[in-house]
């Protein structure tokens, strides 16, 4: 399955100039950029419905059986971590997302691969790339720059299953987010995954080895 991904994003994007990465390697691989991100509809559909959440952020909610906040309480949570150093800021967003439960896309929304917002993962649970999400937009609106993270979709060889997690790059290191991994952790550490391809809000890289 990861090979034939791999395939399908090379001949998508056999025309455009590629540009090589500026930052550290993930994983040991080879990576090259495209800010071709619509190849991605499921992450550019999570950009679209949280922006259309984010306007209701500060909005005034009033918790009950049918509305739990979920939003506000997020956003309130984010707002004690302002001031943080940034690892620690790291630390706090990654031992938050991971108190959430797993749970698989076809038990929580009936289709195989769905990546929700964070208030859905908030409010429903979610797997891995969920996971990986809240934290990217945790840690935006903490003020972190969308250049200095991704979305990393892998091959995890120990589990022989595909995975993600989120990578943030910080004084050049390369630092793991990893709901199967406790702590935050330099990425270079970690040598049973190899990198697939990752995404920001403007830029997708392909990893080859």
């Amino acid at each position: 399955m990861a090979r034939l991904l791999v395939l399908a994003l090379l001949l998508a994007v056999a025309t455009p100039a590629w540009a090589a990465s500026k930052y550290p390697s993930i994983f040991g691989s080879a990576e090259t950029a495209s800010g071709r991100i619509a190849l991605f509809p499921k992450w550019t559909g999570v950009l679209d419905r949280y922006a259309v959440e984010k306007k209701l952020e500060n909005t005034p909610c009033t918790e009950g059986p049918f509305n739990r906040c979920f939003l506000q309480k997020w956003r309130s949570y984010i707002g004690q971590l302002r001031g943080y150093a940034p690892l620690e800021a790291m630390r706090e967003v990654n031992r938050f997302a991971n108190h959430a439960h797993y749970i698989t896309d076809p038990t929580n929304y009936g289709v195989p691969d769905y990546w929700a917002t964070p208030v859905q993962f908030l409010s429903k649970d979610g797997d891995c790339e969920d996971y990986a999400i809240t934290k990217f937009m945790s840690l935006r609106a903490l003020g972190f720059d969308n250049d200095q993270m991704r979305v990393v979709v892998l091959d995890d060889m120990n589990l022989r299953t595909a995975h993600a997690v989120l990578v943030v790059y910080l004084d050049g290191t390369a630092w793991l987010l990893d709901n199967q991994i406790r702590e935050v952790v330099r990425a270079d550490v970690v040598r049973h995954y190899r990198a697939i391809y990752s995404v920001n809000e403007t830029t997708w890289w392909l990893h080859r080895y």
